[in-house]
């Protein structure tokens, strides 16, 4: 018997912004799985910034995207068929053959997950899962967060960022601070989800709207943006000041260097630590991760907002989308 599966390949490697046209939707016909496979249909698939630097043909930490075949990213789904001894038909899974409908993957690349402990399965995709472990040791780990501190986070209404934004409050931050795109997204950050405050970068220079939100300083800066953002926090950054590079989506489609931060002697006088991180190297906090953020997320203290598109005909609108900014918190699509 063979499965019918609907595929997003890349079509071509985009130049700047990707546009449709680099993608292509393919149907194609999948075997039942053989001893030690499982078939899996899947529900929610993600979509995310780091994908846009897999799109292009040049060495990184993952390796790119290949040319007309299945793109890859979390997913989350039920399992069709099995021809693995330990995981049973209708088992939950988390995995990474995203952008399709369904994937043919071997047992070992899967992880069981229970249904009943979430009240939407999206969340393994979200708060309780890589999203959510980015945010966790990116502040607490690599940033060495510490209670009383004040904490800037840029890009702070999306996935990661709200997520960094709600612990820290939850861990003792004197004041935490975010950056959004919106108006909307601003009053989001600041009703919603406890931010201090919180400002539109398009509304003026990020660095003069830094220092009046700060003007104390910032001890921790989490990175999700890099270029202004990043020169604003190292000027607005108190001595013996911490960053957590995570990301840089302001630059990820530029085709030209970019033109900040100019200021990195500063963080001479300042004694600044700056670190780059990847979550694929915090697995092992995994379990401390989830046993400290479940209790906070079941209750409904910490709070993660999800925008879902409807279809694996729209995964790539929803990416394009979240690249635009449209998305608050997690940019999801439902199968």
């Amino acid at each position: 018997m063979t499965h019918t599966a609907t595929e997003i390949h890349l079509a071509r490697r985009p130049e700047g912004w990707p546009v449709p046209e680099d993608f292509t939707t393919v149907t194609t016909d999948l075997p039942e799985p053989g001893p030690g496979q499982v078939l899996i249909r899947n529900r929610f698939i993600s979509v995310d910034p780091y994908m846009r630097g897999k799109m292009n043909d040049v060495p990184s930490y993952t390796p790119p995207y290949q040319l007309n075949t299945p793109m890859d990213g979390g997913a989350i789904g039920v399992v069709e068929a099995s021809g693995a001894e330990n995981i049973a038909v209708g088992r939950t899974v988390l995995h990474q053959g995203g952008w399709r409908d369904r994937a043919l993957l071997d047992a070992t690349e899967v992880r069981v997950v229970d249904e009943a402990q979430v009240s939407s399965l999206s969340a393994y995709l979200n708060g309780l899962g890589m999203t959510g472990l980015t945010a966790y040791t990116g502040l607490l780990d690599v940033a060495n967060f510490k209670p009383g501190d004040t904490v800037f986070v840029s890009g702070a209404a999306g996935a990661v960022g709200q997520m960094v934004g709600q612990i820290a409050k939850l861990k003792g931050a004197k004041r935490v601070i975010g950056s959004a795109g919106s108006t909307e997204k601003v009053t989001y950050l600041t009703e919603r989800l406890g931010f201090d405050t919180a400002f539109n970068y398009k509304d003026g220079p990020v660095s003069e709207q830094l220092k009046a939100a700060a003007p104390d300083g910032i001890d921790v800066y989490f990175d999700n943006v890099g270029g202004d953002h990043l020169e604003a926090a190292i000027s607005s950054m108190n001595v013996n000041g911490r960053i957590a590079i995570c990301g840089a989506i302001s630059q990820y489609n530029a085709t030209t260097p970019p033109t900040a931060p100019r200021n990195l002697a500063l963080f001479i006088g300042k004694r600044i630590t700056m670190t780059g991180f990847l979550v694929l190297d915090r697995f092992d906090r995994m379990k401390d991760f989830i046993a400290d953020i479940a209790p906070h997320l079941a209750s409904g203290k910490i709070v993660t907002e999800e925008t879902i598109v409807d279809g694996i005909d729209n995964t790539v609108n929803a990416f394009l989308g979240m690249l635009r900014g449209e998305n608050v918190g997690k940019m999801l699509v439902r199968v």
